[in-house]
């Protein structure tokens, strides 16, 4: 009896609108390489954050993003502080391993990447399958029961399987990352952080498969932001742990989810491209070190800078980076709130100024609005390019 079966056909249409999206992205080349470093930070910083909350870790998206460039956050109690830097630890594990030549999907990846995912935690029981402990499937919305994993004594067995399964290979990368999600999500093989381990391997499955852009490996903050959707897939799965439950719908939704993340990421990449684009000439401008455009660029986007948090974004010493944040200041990009070691920097009064001149916006509105307005505008040309 197969693991989760499912009929192939019904993933064909999407899978192949999913190839298209790839061939396209694909197309347009590498993205500068200044850009392309913040990228990576901020959507880490928000997939780590939406994956963690779905969990019940109590952090913010800016906590988090504090949390990996090393910078301190006062109101993060440590426990949540080290899951959310294990999520990070478990990201870079399977994208290390994903390349590799001796690749194998086995128990000790599985077990590895849940180790790293709970921050070596042994009151967690960090990668260590379960064997007796009754565990749920429970709503984050409502606080119900969606699903019953199978026993503890079955557990091991059935990972085994699952490896096997994807070893043996699915017809697209996709359906591969949809079928390997179920399947851990419906093991539920560890006592705490399935989860997160499960979307981590789905996203392991699409870089895999040679989907490495983070419009394809990245789906927490779309599932953080449509929990609705995410729990309804196991309802296809039924309301316990059955070996032979039909997977297809869970198999269509995951990859319309995809469909959905790569169609609205790549419209907000294009957008901000173009934002960082005109800050690094802001900076310019104002006779400022390029690498100032990363604190211009959180300023931007209406998130405090502190000169702890600039300095390993900017790779400098703490003197150059209280000089360079000084630097912003004066040319009234940046507005400096607060003293001393509580000092942080916010937009200044010509930061929107500039950024919508050098866009060519026409004149915007208040700075609480501004940056809506940017931002609204740029999407809007994107969008009237592409419909002719």
């Amino acid at each position: 009896m197969l693991l989760l079966p499912y009929d192939p056909g019904p993933p064909v249409d999407l899978c192949s609108e999913l190839d298209e999206w790839h061939r396209l992205l694909d197309s347009r080349g590498p993205l500068p390489r200044a850009w392309a470093g913040r990228l990576r930070r901020d959507l880490e910083a928000e997939a780590v954050a939406a994956s963690t909350r779905m969990e019940g870790v109590n952090v913010t998206v800016e906590e988090v993003r504090r949390i990996l460039a090393g910078a301190s956050t006062p109101r993060v109690e440590p426990e949540d502080r080290s899951l959310v830097e294990g999520y990070r630890n478990a990201m870079s594990f399977v994208l290390r391993r994903a390349d590799d030549d001796a690749f194998t999907w086995d128990r000790g990846l599985i077990a590895g990447l849940h180790d790293r995912v709970m921050a070596g935690r042994y009151d967690l029981g960090a990668g260590r399958l379960r064997t007796d402990a009754p565990v749920f499937i429970v709503s984050r919305l409502t606080g119900e029961q969606v699903f019953l994993p199978p026993e503890g004594e079955r557990v091991r067995e059935l990972v085994d399987i699952a490896c096997e399964r994807m070893e043996a290979g699915h017809p697209h990368p996709a359906v591969a990352a949809a079928w390997l999600h179920a399947a851990i999500a419906a093991i539920h093989p560890f006592k705490d952080g399935n989860g997160r381990s499960a979307r981590i391997l789905a996203s392991l499955a699409m870089y895999r498969g040679g989907f490495k852009r983070p419009e394809f490996t990245s789906l927490e903050e779309w599932w953080g932001g449509h929990l609705d959707d995410y729990y309804g897939l196991f309802r296809n799965l039924g309301e316990e742990f059955a070996k032979d439950a039909e997977a297809t719908s869970f198999i269509v939704g995951h990859i319309e989810a995809q469909l959905h993340q790569a169609r609205a990421l790549d419209l907000r990449l294009r957008t901000e491209q173009q934002i960082w684009t005109a800050l690094e000439s802001v900076a310019e401008t104002a006779h400022l070190d390029p690498r100032v455009t990363n604190a211009l660029w959180d300023c931007f986007f209406g998130r405090d800078v502190t000169a702890g948090y600039y300095r390993p974004l900017a790779d400098v010493s703490p003197a150059t980076a209280t000089n360079d944040l000084a630097a912003a200041v004066s040319s009234g990009l940046l507005r400096a709130i607060g003293e001393r070691r509580g000092r942080r920097y916010i937009s200044g009064e010509s930061l929107y100024e500039e950024t919508a001149r050098l866009l060519m916006i026409p004149a915007v509105g208040s700075p609480e609005t501004a940056r809506d307005e940017i931002v609204a505008e740029l999407a809007r040309r994107l969008q009237s390019v592409e419909r002719r």
